[in-house]
């Protein structure tokens, strides 16, 4: 299976995925819509993308005009494949990858510079992971005042109601999936 980029200096750029189950990449309606929501505040964002899988949507962003992306995800296999397609696309220069296991902890991201305005999170559905990872990236004091959040999660995995420093901004289903908007506001 292979996913396109949808939009920017990439379109049409062709992204690898893993073989299986291990990965649930972003429908391109889906991820195309997301984009349409966010409009321009994609450009010139430092972007995060934790759990990222095969990294469309940092790749997705750097290509609409975001001026960096940090990619973070622990499965050595989809690590190798998402180091692949920020090479293909050429934006390596833009782009740096973390295998790290956001389950535990951020502590990799402690107090990173530039500060990330906008961030993706597309954890294992059916986990609880959306929770601990907000408290994660929280406690890592990485995230820009103001920092919007993307948020994909499962109809059987609804997002906890936002609490401290979080807002929910809007909620939207695309057929199975769920995706939240929120803001980082201290």
């Amino acid at each position: 299976m292979s996913l396109r980029v949808i939009a920017g200096a990439l379109k049409g750029r062709r992204l690898r995925t893993i073989a299986g189950l291990r990965t649930r990449p972003t429908a391109e309606r889906t991820r195309e819509a997301i984009f349409n929501i966010l409009g321009p505040a994609v450009r010139h964002a430092h972007v995060l993308d934790l759990f990222a899988g095969t990294g469309a949507y940092g790749i997705e962003a750097l290509s609409r005009g975001a001026a960096s992306a940090l990619f973070i995800e622990f499965d050595r296999e989809a690590c190798a494949v998402l180091n692949g397609n920020i090479q293909a696309c050429g934006v390596a220069g833009q782009a740096g990858v973390l295998r790290w296991n956001a389950f535990r902890n951020l502590t990799c991201l402690r107090n990173h510079e530039p500060q990330f305005q906008l961030i993706f999170m597309d954890p294992p559905y059916g986990r609880d992971l959306v929770e601990p990872a907000l408290s994660h990236l929280h406690d890592a004091e990485c995230l820009a005042q103001g920092a919007r959040l993307v948020i994909e999660h499962g109809n059987d995995d609804p997002l906890p109601q936002p609490a401290g420093p979080y807002r929910l901004q809007d909620r939207r289903r695309y057929g199975r999936t769920l995706v939240s908007f929120l803001t980082y506001v201290l």
